[in-house]
């Protein structure tokens, strides 16, 4: 059992910067892929990012491309969200995810087994 615990979230404007944390803890030696997903009010949870935990190996959703960041410090079990010039389109609760199925990564929230309990971002304007 892998338990997540995301921070980080709050307000941020429109051409700022904020930084999401999602602290891994439990049987983490078997994670292999961690990730984030989004879900604003009314609509489908949707793929963000994702890193392989073993390669490095990044994948990220055409909307954060340019634009966010993810990277992993294996040493504290984190992975972190780093989002610049975020845009209110981006408010939305941010989910950490992560899996242990195998070295891939996946766009498909299915794919992840573990998730975290969310952390809202909103982006004024």
């Amino acid at each position: 059992q892998v338990t997540l615990v995301e921070s980080g979230g709050g307000l941020v404007q429109d051409g700022g910067s904020l930084r999401l944390s999602c602290a891994a803890s439990g049987r983490t030696a078997s994670t292999y892929a961690m990730g984030w997903f989004r879900q604003a009010p009314g609509k489908e949870r949707e793929f963000v990012t994702a890193t392989s935990l073993s390669s490095g190996g990044t994948l990220y959703a055409t909307s954060a491309k340019g634009r966010f960041t993810i990277s992993g410090d294996n040493a504290k079990d984190t992975v972190y969200l780093q989002m610049n010039s975020p845009k209110p389109e981006d408010t939305a609760v941010y989910y950490c995810a992560a899996h242990n199925k195998g070295n891939w990564l996946s766009r498909g929230p299915s794919d992840y087994t573990y998730w975290g309990q969310g952390t809202q971002v909103t982006v004024s304007s």
